[in-house]
């Protein structure tokens, strides 16, 4: 009970001579198997029979006496006697070298102190092992009873007697039996443990450990269970004999003293050590008393199963007997019954071989007639019943069934299934050549119904309806509001027809298996008819100049070369005018857009012919209500067949070439007509560009692909255009501003309705601007004449009209004839930039030079004098350069809207870049500053002229004689040159206040009364007069000038001034007095008086000098 795994374990862990080891009781597990005792093995304890019998270490340790010392008789004697030694109480014998152990060879004992532990303290531990002692109280008493159930499990005879893993806890590392190295000596035998005729002496307590079983073998030391145990080996022999000496030293010997020289604990000798005499036999007892309970176990188990073999092989024998006679027996049935029975059943199985045989000949005679009748049919081109007679036939060879004949009765022969056989091998071959034929019939009804469909489509559908819908697509892209029609796109209507043409060509493919073709060709087909609209309506590629669009092969042209067609083809396109090249635009994207919109519905339709293909009417439904409309179940044969058309078709790959190849022929017509579509008038282009960009947002839509060919050369276009329109424009405006007279011309109500679209422009664009946008709408040439033509200049012959002026949020401008041609330029660009809102940038910078044109050109023609000599002009007079400050004015008021509307347009968009914008945005605010430095400088102008006029009077009056008598030349009674410069002045101030607002002229006026007011005061100042006379004069002068200039804004106290400087004077001696003179004096101041009065009708002659003046 004591022998179990976990007790050996428990002890693996411990030192050989460990107390505790030795002392240690462990406790029962489940599950322990007790009932297996081990047989004694070679164990180290034989080392006994060397310490007893042979202290000579030359013995021999192999061969062991089992009966001599190691006898269970013997072991069984008092230890002394056991040894072979004397015992003490016998004298020595005088040989011996061995003395009797006194009282110093045993070690005194140290008695230590106990310590008193509180009972509390063992509380855990108790409570712990409590539940484990109470398993062992229950294990103890219900021992019995596990033995037997134990013993009755024990049925394996062939185990070893003597299981090793009971007597050594390391046999479960796997160390088979008998493995021992050197002297491994068994204990005892099975002889000797069997005659316990002598009793052995126990221990103290061990007549109670017996009554309640074996001690456990965990108690013996681990070093006589290991696997490389010698006694031989000195440390082995030395932890055996637990370190005690074979022979003592003698006293005083060197081995006595330590290594420092001190003394070292005495050793026990190992003849007279009892306690390990006494050890060794504990152990012996207890590998005994396992191999005996062992012994006893297996012994009745072995001579049971030995009985029970005997048994086993008489009934062996008995059972042989009867098989022999069981064989002979069969041997005569077999002979009698089975050789004949199966002679008939041979003779059965090559009767039906035969009629099978047979059947299966006549089913080939009718698969032969069978396929010539399939030929006959598809020569005479019964296609449908051809298919119909293949179908039966492979049925036919399947073995399936056999094809109905109209008045026969079925043979009732058995069909096979003789599609491997080697005689139809050329059958096969026939039936697919037959097949394919009926495909290709098929094919061909498949191929002119769709391409009939497509071409009757793209003729009666209306330009004007695919136009506006994909305007309104274009627009509603863009995120407008537009109102979808009520009434379905031509290209999805007219399908019945279509559906029923297809459906018995569509069965007939899928019959003759040839649909993938079929889908193919169509494919090519489709691709070719792209081709063909776009060179259908092409010019003729001859010399015919007779010839009109659409007539491409009436003439003979076949002695031309292909180079000299393209060359004439090329050519005839260039000849074409806007109209006709619009046309055909129109004709060729129509056709290539409405071609491809037909084809994705015909697809549609092919795959609603594939679905019902599969649909079987059901016999049990014929008076229920008609099912809800729902589409048709898919089965296999459907469902395989719309995916055959789905792959074969390849619909986004289809739709993609066909885009491609479209865009690339038109890429070639367009490039052809470069130089033409970019010297379009602005109307035609913006025409020709949303024909083009709508046209691409439809194939975007329908394929996927961008078009970026396309798209490519009408960018190009586009780009020539501006830059053809911007040089256009600027020499528009240079030619007719040489030619402009620079006088007021009448702002008519055309002009003013441009005016207005500007003026809106920085909110909103005008409703006339979208005219390029109509595509749909027909343009007539009576529109284009009226865009952009230079105003006609009148060389003054004409009657004198009313000259009306423009109005800008209230303010008047008096515009000569080239502000109105740069206002009709800027709304040029201005419906340029609405038209192509990408293109705003390129299409401003062309603006802005436009403008910094104009402003350089009135610099050259006005203040450089240039008008003298481009327009004839005799001199550059007041109302030229007031008109030319008003033109200045006018334009830069209009750019801040120009400026709002550009901004506008040119920061919408998906790749907008701020900086070029805000860029863009400074550019008009430059130009905006150029404009009011260029008024400024007319300004300047006209000051510098009163200036220079009013210095030229000065020097006349430096040269004057104050004292003389005053001539009678003046009209006034005042000097000729006051009386000049009051009438220059008060015909400036005329024109100014006719032309100009009245802030401008007061801004004017003030410096030119400056510049009066220092010059003639320097001059008075620096006259000396002799007499009264000369003061009188001058008085007279400045009187006349502050009776005429006072009414003037801005003379302010010029007269005040003047008189005071001629007040200041003083003169040396009186003159003499010449009374007859006074009356002149007073009739000349009278008359400066009524000066004012004067008509008006001399205001040109003053004018006339002013301008040789300004034009010196």
């Amino acid at each position: 009970m004591y022998s179990n795994q976990g007790a050996r374990m428990s002890v693996d862990s411990l030192s050989p001579l460990s107390p505790s080891a030795r002392n240690e009781f462990p406790f029962h597990r489940q599950g322990s198997v007790t009932s297996y005792p081990a047989a004694r093995r070679g164990s180290n304890a034989s080392s006994i029979h060397s310490i007893g019998g042979h202290l000579d270490t030359s013995s021999s340790w192999g061969q062991v006496n089992e009966s001599g010392q190691n006898a269970i008789s013997t072991l069984l004697q008092p230890p002394i006697v056991r040894t072979g030694l004397l015992p003490h109480t016998s004298a020595p014998s005088s040989s011996s070298a061995h003395k009797p152990p006194t009282a110093r060879d045993i070690p005194p004992v140290t008695l230590t102190n106990i310590p008193h532990v509180d009972a509390s303290e063992f509380k855990p531990y108790l409570t712990q092992v409590g539940a484990l002692y109470e398993q062992l109280r229950r294990v103890k008493e219900s021992e019995e009873d596990a033995a037997d159930q134990i013993f009755r499990r024990k049925q394996d005879l062939g185990a070893d007697l003597v299981d090793e893993g009971h007597l050594n806890p390391g046999a479960s590392r796997g160390r088979p039996l008998g493995s021992r190295k050197g002297s491994t000596a068994s204990l005892a035998s099975i002889s000797s443990v069997e005659s316990p005729q002598i009793r052995r002496r126990s221990s103290s307590g061990f007549s109670r450990r017996a009554a309640q079983g074996p001690p456990p073998l965990n108690t013996i030391p681990n070093v006589y269970f290991d696997e490389d145990f010698h006694l031989e080996n000195p440390r082995t022999f030395d932890v055996v004999s637990e370190r005690s000496e074979v022979v003592r030293q003698a006293p005083g010997s060197a081995d006595e003293k330590g290594a420092n020289g001190s003394a070292t604990a005495p050793r026990k000798a190992l003849a007279t050590n009892a306690i390990l005499q006494e050890k060794l036999s504990w152990y012996m007892d207890t590998v005994e008393m396992h191999l005996i309970n062992s012994i006893s176990t297996a012994s009745t188990t072995f001579f049971s199963a030995l009985g029970s073999l005997r048994e086993l092989h008489s009934e062996a024998a008995e059972s042989v007997d009867r098989i022999r006679t069981l064989r002979k027996e069969l041997g005569a049935l077999d002979q009698e019954i089975a050789t004949s029975g199966l002679d008939i059943v041979q003779k059965r199985r090559r009767r039906e071989n035969l009629q099978q045989l047979n059947s299966a000949v006549q089913q080939l005679r009718e698969i032969v007639e069978a396929v010539a009748e399939c030929e006959s049919q598809v020569d005479s081109g019964e296609v449908d019943k051809a298919l119909h007679s293949i179908d039966a036939l492979e049925k036919l060879v399947a073995g399936r069934s056999r094809p109905s004949i109209p008045g026969s009765k079925d043979s009732g022969q058995p069909l096979f299934d003789l599609r491997g056989t080697s005689a139809l091998q050329g059958v096969t071959s026939d039936v697919s050549t037959l097949r394919f034929r009926i495909g290709k019939a098929f094919e061909s009804k498949f191929l002119d119904i769709l391409l009939g469909d497509l071409r009757r489509h793209v003729d009666t559908v209306s330009s004007q309806e695919v136009l506006l819908r994909w305007s309104s697509s274009a627009m509603r892209s863009r995120g407008g509001n537009v109102r979808d029609s009520s009434t379905f796109p031509a290209y999805l209507t007219s399908t019945e027809n279509l559906r029923s043409e297809l459906m018995p060509v569509v069965t007939g493919l899928h019959g003759s298996k040839h649909v993938t073709i079929a889908i193919a060709s169509y494919r090519e087909v489709v691709l070719r008819e792209i081709r063909s609209l776009i060179r259908r309506p092409l010019p003729s590629s001859n010399d015919d100049d007779n010839m009109t669009i659409g007539s491409t092969s009436t003439a003979s042209v076949s002695r031309l070369s292909q180079q000299e067609k393209s060359s004439i083809l090329a050519r005839n396109l260039r000849a074409l005018d806007p109209q006709d090249a619009e046309d055909l635009y129109q004709k060729i994207y129509i056709s290539v857009a409405e071609t491809l919109r037909r084809l994705t519905t015909q697809v549609k339709v092919l795959f609603d012919v594939a679905s019902s293909m599969g649909e079987t009417p059901d016999p049990s439904s014929g008076l229920r209500s008609p099912p809800p409309i729902k589409s048709p179940p898919l089965n296999s044969a459907n469902r395989d067949l719309q995916e055959d058309i789905h792959l074969t078709m390849d619909m986004a790959n289809l739709l993609g070439q066909a885009v491609d190849i479209s865009h690339d022929k038109i890429v070639k017509v367009l490039r052809v007509r470069s130089e033409q579509s970019s010297h379009l008038p602005l109307i035609w282009f913006l025409r020709y560009f949303t024909l083009n960009l709508l046209f691409s947002n439809d194939c975007e839509s329908i394929s996927g692909r961008s078009g970026t060919s396309l798209k490519t050369i009408v960018n190009n276009h586009i780009k020539d255009f501006i830059q053809y329109h911007g040089d256009e424009e600027k020499q528009k405006l240079a030619q007719g501003m040489e030619s402009d007279q620079w006088t007021a011309k009448d702002f008519a109500e055309k002009d003013g309705a441009l005016l207005e679209r500007i003026l809106e422009s920085s909110t909103k664009d005008a409703s006339a601007w979208s005219e390029g946008k109509e595509i749909w709408t027909p343009y007539t040439e009576q529109d284009a004449t009226t865009n952009g033509r230079p105003r006609s200049e009148s060389n003054g012959t004409a009657a004198k009209e009313k000259t009306r002026s423009a109005v800008i949020e209230g303010e008047s401008f008096i515009l000569p004839n080239s502000a109105i041609l740069c206002l009709e330029g800027m709304s040029h660009f201005v419906h340029l930039i609405a038209g192509i809102p990408s293109m705003a940038a390129d299409i401003s910078s062309s603006l802005i030079s436009y403008l910094q044109l104009f402003n350089s050109r009135c610099t050259q023609l006005i203040l450089g004098a240039g008008a003298t000599r481009s327009a004839g002009l005799k001199n550059i007079t007041t109302k030229n350069l007031a008109l030319a400050a008003q033109a200045l004015a006018f334009i830069s008021t209009l750019i801040p809207h120009v400026r709002e509307f550009v901004r506008r347009h040119a920061a919408t968009g998906p790749n907008v870049n701020n900086a070029s914008v805000s860029s863009l945005m400074g550019e008009f605010d430059k130009v905006k500053r150029l404009y009011q430095e260029h008024q400024n400088n007319i300004y300047d102008k006209l000051v510098e002229i009163m200036g220079a006029r009013a210095s030229s009077h000065t020097k006349n009056m430096k040269g004057l004689d104050w004292d003389k008598p005053l001539e009678q030349d003046g009209a006034a009674g005042v000097h000729v040159y006051m009386e000049t410069l009051a009438k220059e002045t008060v015909t400036l101030h005329r024109v100014l206040t006719k032309l100009l607002p009245e802030g401008t002229v007061r801004l004017i006026m003030t410096p030119v009364f400056d510049s009066y007011k220092r010059q003639l005061g320097e001059t008075l100042q620096g006259l000396d007069v002799n007499g009264e006379a000369g003061i009188k004069r001058m008085k007279s002068d400045v009187g006349y000038l502050n009776t005429r200039l006072a009414k003037i804004e801005g003379f302010g106290d010029t007269g005040d001034y003047l008189l005071n400087i001629i007040n200041a004077k003083k003169v040396d001696a009186p003159p003499p007095a010449v009374p007859e003179k006074d009356e002149p004096d007073a009739k000349a101041a009278e008359a400066a008086a009524a000066g004012s009065d004067k008509p008006q009708q001399k205001a040109d002659e003053p004018e006339k000098k002013d301008g040789d003046a300004a034009a010196a």
